[in-house]
C-alpha cells in the first residue's frame, strides 16, 4: 500500500509544480509577466525562477579595489572597442528594417519602461487646474522579439491567448538604460548580443500581436505615443515591510485609556462562533504592506517632451515611489481605443522618417491645455468708451 500512496504523492507533487509553472507571472494584468506566485493568498520569495540568469557578480568589486587608475582606464577604453566592434557586427538593423504595417483596433503594441519623475500641475484652457505625473523613457531598446509559435512553449504563456488559428501573441523585451558591461556577469552580457546594444540595467516583456513585431535593437522613445492616447501605468507599489492592522488596513484599534494595557493597535477577537468558528480565508491581519503590482488603466497623455523623452500622464496617482521604473502601454479599454482610431499610433514604434523633412518641436502639447506662451488676460475697450472720448 505505500507504493501507490507513494506515487500518488509524487503525481500531486508534480501536478503542483505544473500549475506553478503555467500560472507563473500571470497575475494582475494579462499582458504582464510578473514574478509572483500565488499559493492561498499572496506569498513573496526571493527564490529567483528556473529562467533566471546571475546579473551582478561577486568578485567585481574586490577585483576593483586591487587596480590601480591606469588599469582601469585601459580597461575601460578596452571595453568600449570591443563592445564597440562587436555591436556593429552583429547589430540586426544594418540588415534593414523589417516590414511596417497599419494599425487597428486588435493590435497590441510594445510598451516602454519609464523612470516616475514626480507630480506637476497643469491648466486647461478653461483655467481648471490638474495634476500630471512625469515619466521618463530612459534609453529604451528592444532586446528581442519571440514569435507567437516560440512563445507558446514558455510557462507564461495563457490558455486564451490561442484561437483556432494558433497562438495570437508574440512577446518582445525591453530593456532599459545601458550600463557598463563590467558590472554584470558573461551570461548576462549574452543576453543583448542578438540586439547589438550594451547591457541594460532593467528588462521587462510586452506581449504584441504579429503585426506590430519590432526588429531587435530598436530604439524606442517618447514619441512612441501621440499626444492625445490613452495608455495603461503599471508599477509597484511604496513597500512599507510588515505592518499592522491599524496601518496596513485602516482598523481603528483599542481604547486609548481607562484600562487599556498593550491592546491599543491590536485587530481584536477572531475565530468566534459555533458553526461559523475559525478564521476563514481572506481575513484581514498583519502582514507584508506594499511592493504589489498595480495598474491604472486609461490615462491621457497630456504633454511630450521630446528633448528629454518625457511623457506628462493624466493624474496624481501613478503607484510607486519617484525614481522607480513604470511600464507604460497602449490601454485595453475598449472606448478608449476606439477614439485611437481616429488618430492611429505609430507601427510598430515611431521612426525619425516619419516626420518627413521636418523636425520634432521640443514641445508637443494637447490642444485642451493651456500654452503659458499665450497671454492669461485679455483687455479690450468698449465701444462706449470709444465714443465719448470722440466727442
Amino acid at each position: 500500500m505505500a507504493a501507490p500512496m507513494k506515487s500518488v504523492a509524487c503525481l500531486i507533487r508534480g501536478t503542483c509544480f505544473l500549475q506553478n509553472a503555467i500560472l507563473h507571472d500571470t497575475r494582475f494584468m494579462p499582458r504582464a509577466c510578473t514574478h509572483l506566485q500565488i499559493t492561498r493568498g499572496r506569498r513573496r520569495t526571493c527564490r529567483p525562477p528556473s529562467w533566471f540568469v546571475r546579473t551582478r557578480t561577486k568578485s567585481h568589486h574586490l577585483n576593483q579595489q586591487e587596480l590601480t587608475a591606469e588599469n582601469k582606464g585601459f580597461l575601460t577604453e578596452y571595453v568600449e572597442d570591443f563592445y564597440t566592434k562587436k555591436f556593429e557586427e552583429t547589430s540586426p538593423l544594418k540588415d534593414g528594417p523589417w516590414e511596417r504595417h497599419e494599425w487597428h483596433s486588435h493590435t497590441f503594441r510594445t510598451g516602454v519602461l519609464a523612470v516616475k519623475i514626480g507630480v506637476i500641475p497643469q491648466w486647461d484652457n478653461q483655467g481648471r487646474k490638474f495634476h500630471t505625473t512625469l515619466l521618463q523613457v530612459l534609453d529604451n531598446h528592444v532586446i528581442r522579439y519571440v514569435p507567437p509559435p516560440v512563445f507558446e512553449q514558455s510557462p507564461a504563456f495563457k490558455s486564451h491567448w490561442r484561437n483556432r488559428n494558433g497562438p495570437k501573441y508574440g512577446s518582445v523585451v525591453v530593456g532599459a538604460l545601458s550600463c557598463d558591461p563590467q558590472l554584470f556577469t558573461k551570461e548576462y552580457n549574452n543576453l543583448f548580443t542578438e540586439a547589438g546594444v550594451p547591457p541594460k540595467r532593467k528588462l521587462t516583456r510586452f506581449i504584441v500581436t504579429p503585426n506590430a513585431a519590432v526588429q531587435p535593437g530598436t530604439p524606442l522613445f517618447a514619441t512612441h505615443f501621440k499626444v492625445g492616447d490613452y495608455v495603461d501605468v503599471q508599477a509597484k507599489t511604496i513597500g512599507h515591510g510588515f505592518q499592522g492592522v491599524v496601518k496596513r488596513w485602516g482598523f481603528k484599534g483599542g481604547p486609548a485609556s481607562h484600562g487599556t494595557t498593550k491592546w491599543h493597535r491590536r485587530p481584536g477577537s477572531m475565530g468566534g462562533g459555533r458553526e461559523k468558528s475559525g478564521v476563514w480565508k481572506g481575513k484581514k491581519m498583519p502582514g507584508h504592506m506594499g511592493m504589489d503590482w498595480r495598474t491604472l488603466r486609461g490615462l491621457k497623455i497630456w504633454r511630450i517632451n521630446t528633448k528629454y523623452n518625457v511623457l506628462y500622464v493624466h493624474g496624481p496617482c501613478i503607484p510607486g515611489p519617484n525614481h522607480c521604473y513604470v511600464r507604460i502601454m497602449d490601454t485595453t479599454l475598449f472606448y478608449r481605443k476606439q477614439a485611437m482610431e481616429d488618430q492611429p499610433p505609430y507601427m510598430p514604434t515611431f521612426f525619425p522618417e516619419d516626420t518627413g523633412d521636418s523636425d520634432l518641436p521640443e514641445e508637443i502639447v494637447d490642444e485642451k491645455l493651456f500654452s503659458f506662451k499665450e497671454p492669461s488676460i485679455r483687455y479690450e475697450e468698449e465701444a462706449s468708451t470709444t465714443k465719448k472720448a470722440k466727442r
